[in-house]
């Protein structure tokens, strides 16, 4: 029997896995910089956690959730997204006392929905996000998006469009619901069964469907902008201030509503303008969520966060056709000629790898021509040659494949000789 790996997800290989690993170190030193920190959350939790915060009209809790009920006869979802989770941890553990506010983190890991696979699309992929919890200043919006945008420009990529919106506050959002109600009402037999079920429960998701998107009644929608009371006004037009003075171009897209429940007041979508990425530009999302807290169990607690595919980011590079400057290849290749040079060659491999290199030696007893084959193959920035002469007289040849140079060098000063060409 042959197995397969399951539809949606994939192995990220050698030679692949370098670029995953060149951007999450980026990742993680841009959060060194905005002074967020990591926080690791379980891949599963419980099932009514989702419920709760991701919101059941969404099509994440709809259709999209990987639940199971476990041994003990309780419901398990694998998480669809990160912020729940770190929502659920700041409050489980009481980080709301922490004495620096705002708590600032920021994950990196697998999640899992069973979408419909496609280009840049998988069942499970990987997020990198960042939450601030704890602050209710504009300021604080305009930094999640600058750190979101830098994610991008840092890696290379220039054709981005970054659109905003406000969903106002609770009084802003209960006005513009009811104006919702009453433009779809009339004729909501026309959209779809997803819109139908959302009318009552929650219209702004309405403007979300992807099946009814060129609607005409999508289009003449009312605009959340024209409910914004003068408390959301001003905070939305603060925040686009901010972005202005921080040199972030920006779009305000009155349509754009996020696709979970939890967010209001500020919203914002990154997507790429690069051609060929696909149907699908949007690239990172994000916004505030002020009651989330709460609504987990927790004290009044503002927050706001972005949330971005690492497979997506690394679509749009190659969109873009940027190269990652990953490092290939290994610091040096032993060719051990000689049963004692053999034996020897296992030592000088062990001291050169304490001493901080990458170091590679034949285990297939292979002829040297196939050895230094292999050391190309491996793109070997140094061979060093041990025969069994060359040990009686305590000497290495060592040969940079740069310029094809030999030296001849002691045995006892091999290990830094080569440490110091390499610097």
């Amino acid at each position: 029997m042959s197995f397969q790996i399951p539809r949606g997800t994939q192995d990220i290989l050698p030679g692949e896995v370098e670029k995953w690993q060149y951007v999450e170190q980026v990742a993680r030193e841009l959060c060194r910089r905005y002074n967020y920190q990591e926080i690791r959350t379980p891949i599963f939790e419980h099932t009514e956690l989702f419920l709760r915060s991701v919101g059941d009209t969404t099509d994440i809790v709809q259709k999209e959730m990987y639940t199971f009920e476990d041994r003990g006869g309780r419901s398990i979802t694998l998480r669809p997204e990160g912020t729940a989770s770190v929502v659920r941890s700041f409050v489980e553990n009481k980080m709301y006392g922490n004495p620096n506010q705002p708590v600032k983190l920021y994950y990196m890991g697998p999640m899992f929905r069973y979408e419909r696979p496609q280009a840049g699309r998988f069942r499970q992929f990987v997020q990198f996000g960042v939450e601030a919890l704890g602050s209710n200043d504009p300021a604080i919006d305009a930094e999640v998006v600058a750190l979101a945008m830098e994610m991008y420009r840092s890696l290379g990529l220039k054709k981005l469009k970054l659109v905003i919106n406000s969903l106002g506050d609770v009084e802003s959002r209960k006005a513009h619901r009811q104006a919702l109600i009453d433009h779809f009402k009339p004729r909501i037999g026309e959209l779809c069964e997803d819109c139908q079920s959302r009318l009552e429960k929650n219209p702004m998701r309405i403007l979300d469907c992807k099946k009814d998107r060129d609607h005409e009644l999508m289009a003449t929608a009312p605009s959340i902008l024209d409910y914004l009371n003068d408390e959301s006004r001003a905070y939305f037009e603060k925040v686009q201030a901010y972005l202005t003075k921080l040199g972030v171009e920006f779009e305000v897209d009155s349509r754009l509503v996020r696709g979970l429940d939890y967010y209001n007041h500020t919203a914002f979508e990154i997507m790429s303008n690069a051609e060929g990425f696909g149907a699908i530009t949007t690239l990172c999302g994000g916004g505030r969520y002020n009651g989330l807290v709460e609504e987990i169990g927790g004290p009044e607690t503002p927050g706001i966060g972005f949330a971005l595919s690492i497979e997506r980011l690394l679509a749009a590079l190659e969109a873009e056709g940027i190269s990652l400057p990953v490092s290939q290849g290994i610091d040096c290749f032993i060719v051990a000629l000689g049963e004692k040079a053999k034996d020897e060659s296992v030592i000088l491999v062990n001291q050169l790898r304490q001493a901080g290199l990458s170091v590679e030696k034949d285990y297939q007893d292979r002829k040297v021509k196939a050895q230094l084959k292999a050391a190309d193959r491996l793109n070997a920035k140094y061979v060093a040659i041990l025969g069994d002469d060359e040990l009686a007289n305590q000497v290495i040849n060592l040969k940079n494949m740069a310029t094809g140079e030999q030296t001849e060098v002691p045995l006892n000063e091999f290990v830094q000789y080569v440490k110091k060409a390499l610097e």
